[in-house]
């Protein structure tokens, strides 16, 4: 059987799929897997040993001309199965006009019909984590396609494999931006690029960094995209102690690898804070607007820093009061 996965459209999506990748293995584990997603989604799972194949593409040029280049890719692939982690009308569409016989996904943004199983939404989906909004969906296939469930349920695995020599790389980064790799290596994510209101102050950044390294003799390390280069200059410019600024000067695959060769991530509720514990970094992460209970961090590596108030979560991209 030739499957292929429609990725999510977030980094911390496709952290959280993570562990439905693995059990569409675990059910299918002589199939040939395919993950169709965005080019940047491939820095994540480059090493991952549950796919077969990570078929990339990008949003670039007309939308009809993206539509004809990946229903090409898609066709040429032959495949029989095809599991939507995205709930979009647009990523069934693509699906059937691809030609896949069999279309699995959530009855969602009425494209029930463009679905050959329209799995509905189940009832706890806001009170539990997204982890098991996508376990969910590939044991509807095991029990279409298999005539079961799984025999036994398993703690959800989120982990991820970076190999040895981009271990190495992300060495050399750290130590070409100035890092002494005999000390600690702490590094903090001080953006988010969907939501202002997920963002700690620059200023409390700052003070952290001047605590980290004073009072731990750390390195202290900015991580980032491009997006965020103004809030990550922000921090190094309040900070007595500048931190190393790589925030924008690397690729997913880069910063992905960096996360597995330091010793703590501190961030606001970002797409790394999800990478880092996958790859086996102890993380804390801020909430603010949005629910820990949905979306945090996976995994016992992370914890969770909140304070709780009347008005959160209120999943707002900007706070309309005073940021309490």
């Amino acid at each position: 059987m030739r499957i292929v996965i429609q990725g999510t459209n977030w980094i911390g999506d496709a952290v959280i799929s993570i562990a439905a990748l693995r059990e569409v293995r675990r059910v299918f584990p002589e199939a040939y897997i395919a993950l169709h997603t965005r080019s940047w989604a491939e820095g994540i799972f480059l090493d991952a040993e549950f796919l077969d194949e990570i078929s990339t593409y990008e949003h670039t040029g007309s939308k009809l001309t993206n539509w004809f280049v990946r229903g090409r890719k898609l066709r040429r692939g032959h495949f029989d199965l095809a599991v939507l982690f995205p709930n979009s009308f647009e990523s069934a569409l693509m699906m059937k006009w691809a030609g896949i016989p069999r279309r699995f996904g959530y009855a969602t943004d009425a494209r029930s019909s463009l679905l050959t199983d329209a799995v509905p939404v189940p009832e706890w989906k806001s009170s539990r984590h997204e982890v098991f909004f996508f376990l969910n969906l590939v044991e509807q296939v095991e029990k279409a396609l298999r005539k079961s469930g799984p025999s036994e349920k398993s703690e959800p695995k989120l982990e991820l494999t970076v190999s040895a020599g981009r271990r190495e790389r992300a060495r050399d980064i750290l130590r070409a931006a100035g890092a002494d790799l005999k000390k600690p290596t702490i590094a903090l994510g001080v953006g988010s690029t969907n939501s202002r209101a997920k963002r700690w102050p620059a200023a409390d950044f700052a003070s952290l960094t001047d605590s980290l390294r004073t009072q731990l003799g750390a390195n202290v390390v900015l991580l980032g995209s491009k997006n965020e280069g103004d809030v990550a200059a922000s921090v190094a410019g309040l900070a007595k102690q500048p931190p190393i600024i790589l925030t924008g000067k690397t690729n997913l695959e880069e910063a992905t690898a960096i996360l597995s060769e330091i010793d703590l991530f501190i961030s606001n509720d970002m797409g790394l804070a999800h990478i880092a514990p996958a790859v086996g970094t102890k993380t804390l992460v801020i909430f603010g607007p949005t629910d820990p209970v949905t979306t945090a961090p996976f995994s016992p590596l992370a914890h969770v820093i909140r304070e709780p108030v009347e008005c959160s979560p209120c999943m707002l991209r900007d706070c309309p009061i005073d940021h309490r």
